[in-house]
């Protein structure tokens, strides 16, 4: 029998959010990445992230060590984004103040 070399797609998905997820979990590309560049092992991140196969974590590093700019420009793109929502956020529910406001209201309280 002869061993057949095939390239596997990686074992990740877009949601419909944009968001990339690993296998058919919920965990993001971007926990597996952190993690991984944090020098967790593959099968720490398995050890913290049960839902995750240890071939899917392997398949989700090796893609990103072949494709680190594209994924890079996607990580630093998730961050934008995060960082305007909580922008938003901000402006719709602001925080400056908070702890003297709280602090006031409980001494009439």
């Amino acid at each position: 029998m002869a061993l057949i070399a095939a390239e596997e797609a990686p074992p990740l998905a877009t949601d419909g959010h944009g968001v990339v997820r690993v296998g058919r979990t919920r965990v993001t590309l971007d926990v597996i990445v952190h993690s991984f560049d944090a020098g967790a092992s593959p099968e720490e991140i398995v050890q913290s992230f049960p839902t995750l196969s240890l071939p899917d974590v392997y398949g989700t590093i090796a893609y990103v060590l072949r494709h680190r700019g594209e994924v890079d420009a996607y990580l630093a793109q998730q961050e934008a984004e995060a960082e305007a929502i909580r922008r938003k956020i901000e402006e719709r529910f602001p925080t400056a103040g908070l702890r003297q406001r709280l602090r006031a209201f409980k001494a009439r309280a």
